[in-house]
This record gives C-alpha cells, structure tokens and sequence, in this order.
C-alpha cells in the first residue's frame, strides 16, 4: 500500500549561514534507511564544511545556483541542471548567491556517514 507522506520535518542544517533543509523522505521523516529526498533554499554566501560522504547525492538545482567543490576543482550548477557526487568523493556545497534544489540520498542522509570536515 502506498504511504502517504503528509508534510516535511525541518532539519538544522550544517554550515555558514541558516539554511533550510525540509525532509520529505528519510530516516526523520519516513525513517526511510534507503534513500532521502530533502528540499534545500540556501541563501546567498552559505557554505557547508567539506564531506566525504558513505552515499551518492543526486541534486537537481530549481533556482540559483550550486557551487560543488571537488579535489579536481568546482562545478557551478544551474537552474535546470543536476549533479550526481559519489559516495567516497571529497565534495563541499555552497551557494554563492543563494539557491533551492533538492537533495536525494542512496542510502539516507545521516550526520554519521556525512563524515565533515573539522
């Protein structure tokens, strides 16, 4: 039987600035293990630490824009466009000028397996 998921919870978010994490499905929300999907709105100048992730991130930017940082360089991600980061890549988000996209994690999202930088 399908599940119906009635609203989003509200996650603190790490980095620089408030930002808005809104989790519709994962281990909050759903308690869903095997995958998350979370609405993010950064605003502008916002930076998390860098991560080395045990998941792959599947991200689809709906305004502005995403800066993904990675060992090799860094990736502006448009509205329109996606990213996929794989799980064991050094990787670090930021928003330069603000930015709302959603987030799907294989497996969920977890502040234990997200392994941030100090």
């Amino acid at each position: 039987m399908p599940i119906l998921i009635p609203q989003p919870t509200r996650i603190q978010a790490a980095g620089s600035k408030p930002k808005l994490i809104d989790e519709y499905i994962g281990r909050v929300n759903s308690r869903t293990q095997a995958a998350s999907v979370a609405h993010m709105r950064s605003p502008a100048g916002w930076e998390e630490p860098g991560q080395r992730p045990e998941f792959d991130e599947f991200t689809l930017v709906l305004k502005g824009t995403l800066r993904v940082k990675h060992e090799k360089g860094s990736l502006d991600i448009r509205v329109g466009q996606a990213v996929i980061a794989h799980k064991g890549e050094w990787i670090q988000y930021s928003t330069p000028d603000g930015a709302e996209y959603i987030a799907v994690c294989l497996p969920a999202f977890s502040p234990e397996t997200v392994h941030r930088d100090q």
